[in-house]
């Protein structure tokens, strides 16, 4: 699978774990990895993740708009060097937090 996720013991936190590409081929299984999230806090962690295109892109940008996430409220984790330098590109700092 492609798209994991792990709940927090806290019960307010969500990790979802992108492994491989995150491209259109991973779409449902990303929807479904946050459907129930709303109220919840969110973390993409791209550490498995190889590459990552314009579909990817918009993923992030629909689970931010279904949640009613602010800018700044979703975490995006571990980003190799090439995720970043496209989320850089993308300006994608703006919208998230990038670590």
């Amino acid at each position: 699978m492609a798209i994991s996720r792990e709940e927090r013991n806290d019960g307010k936190s969500v990790v979802i774990h992108v492994n491989g590409q995150f491209d259109f081929s991973v779409v449902q299984e990303f929807r479904d990895a946050y459907q129930d999230c709303k109220g919840k806090n969110i973390e993409v962690d791209f550490r498995g993740t190889e590459y990552i295109d314009s579909a990817g892109l918009g993923m992030l940008l629909n689970m931010q708009t279904f949640l009613n996430k602010k800018e700044g409220d979703i975490r995006l984790t571990n980003t190799m060097p090439q995720i970043k330098r496209v989320l850089v590109i993308a300006r994608f700092e703006k919208k998230f937090i990038i670590e």
